[in-house]
């Protein structure tokens, strides 16, 4: 699947640097093109494979390149008045080989969460292919305005964009864990899931092609509902071959090899959905949803992914469940990749939409109290002028 990568914010970049990085390890070419837009200079001179070109500096006017301080109004704000040169970086990426946009930010921060929805907006409205959107939720503890900030922005980019996919902190971060690592982990795991899925569609150098190919409009069908999704994966080291796409119609394995291959992927398949999940949530909830087997070719076979869609069907009670592989290769191991979209019945979002309703209510309260304040102390000054 082809993709024009966007990185909005401090977090945003870093993960789509950690793409490039990745795309270019598995020699897979997902990634057309690659921007990071950032109101701080010193975010944006972080990164280390994002071109110098694509590197779009906005809101210079208002805050100098010092970024907007956690604030996503001006945020937005900065975003809609400088769309423009944002723009002209997208003009640098070939468009017309593109099969989707994607568009990742840090939903704490605020460049990332006021941001990321305005240019989703402007991307929707100037082309024809998806806009999908990857929201990165802050973890509890990161503190109270960046959840504050996701509980304000996240239905606004879940709006904005053709399907947010998420990934939550919260459900990642480890006991113990410095700051900086937990982050470069983090983005890893991130990078992971969600290359291995984009990356399914396209032909590597090695020119394997799938047995059941998974290409970009099955991704883009299953995204296609829009809402929420999130995505399990579960992995097993196998011994490397060479056998390629033949082994796997008979010659490569006797018949007790090929039934261990089929539970192996169906166990997979369960793991990878049952396991943690990106964002978790209730997988009853999913509206559709592609299963990609991955890994070593002698080792996938097209009855394990079907027995692995045919349980995803049950589990789900959906019929939109689509299934493929994507071979690699001398990989050593072999591994099932589960996108759940449409997800409904997802705790954390609940979580955060509870905080965004406490919030606005806390805020009319205590702007009607200053009213109230301020309407008093100027009826006490007329009562002072009165006596002079």
């Amino acid at each position: 699947m082809k993709l024009a990568l966007i990185g909005f914010g401090q977090a945003g970049g870093k993960v789509v640097d950690e793409f490039l990085a990745y795309d270019a390890s598995i020699d897979n070419g997902f990634v057309e093109g690659a921007i990071a837009v950032n109101s701080a200079t010193a975010d944006l001179a972080g990164l280390e494979r994002v071109p110098e070109e694509n590197r779009v500096l906005i809101g210079q006017s208002r805050v100098k390149g010092h970024g907007v301080g956690a604030d996503n109004e001006l945020g937005a704000a900065v975003a809609e008045e400088d769309i423009d040169e944002i723009q002209a970086a997208v003009d640098r990426v070939p468009v017309h080989d593109l099969d989707a946009f994607l568009v990742v930010a840090g939903m704490g921060g605020g460049t990332g969460s006021g941001g990321a929805p305005v240019l989703a907006k402007h991307l929707k409205r100037i082309y024809t292919e998806p806009v999908y959107g990857l929201g990165i939720l802050p973890g509890t503890d990161e503190g109270g305005i960046y959840t504050l900030n996701a509980a304000r922005s996240f239905q606004t980019f879940v709006h904005e964009v053709d399907n947010l996919l998420v990934f939550d902190n919260d459900s990642w971060r480890q006991t113990g864990e410095s700051v900086g690592s937990g982050y470069s982990r983090i983005n890893r795991e991130i990078v992971e899931r969600f290359g291995l899925l984009f990356a399914a569609g396209e032909v590597g150098a090695d020119d394997t092609v799938a047995e059941s190919v998974v290409d970009s409009s099955e991704i883009i069908n299953t995204l296609s509902g829009g809402g929420i999704s999130t995505i399990g994966h579960a992995s097993e080291d196998v011994e490397t071959d060479s056998g390629g796409l033949l082994s796997r119609f008979g010659g490569g394995e006797d018949s007790s090899n090929e039934i261990s291959a089929t539970n192996r992927m169906t166990s997979l398949v369960r793991k990878a959905t049952l396991g943690r999940l990106t964002l978790p949530c209730a997988v009853s909830s999913t509206d559709r949803a592609l299963v990609v087997a991955t890994g070593s070719p002698t080792h996938l076979n097209r009855k394990g992914v079907e027995r692995g869609r045919s349980w995803l069907e049950e589990e789900t009670g959906s019929m939109e469940v689509r299934g493929g592989d994507y071979p690699l290769p001398g990989a050593g191991e072999v591994g099932s990749i589960v996108l759940l979209s449409g997800v409904t019945d997802v705790p954390r979002v609940k979580q955060l939409q509870g905080i965004a309703i406490e919030a606005q209510e806390t805020g009319e309260a205590i702007r009607a109290r200053s009213q109230n304040d301020f309407a008093s102390l100027l009826d006490t000054g007329n009562e002072i002028d009165a006596l002079f």
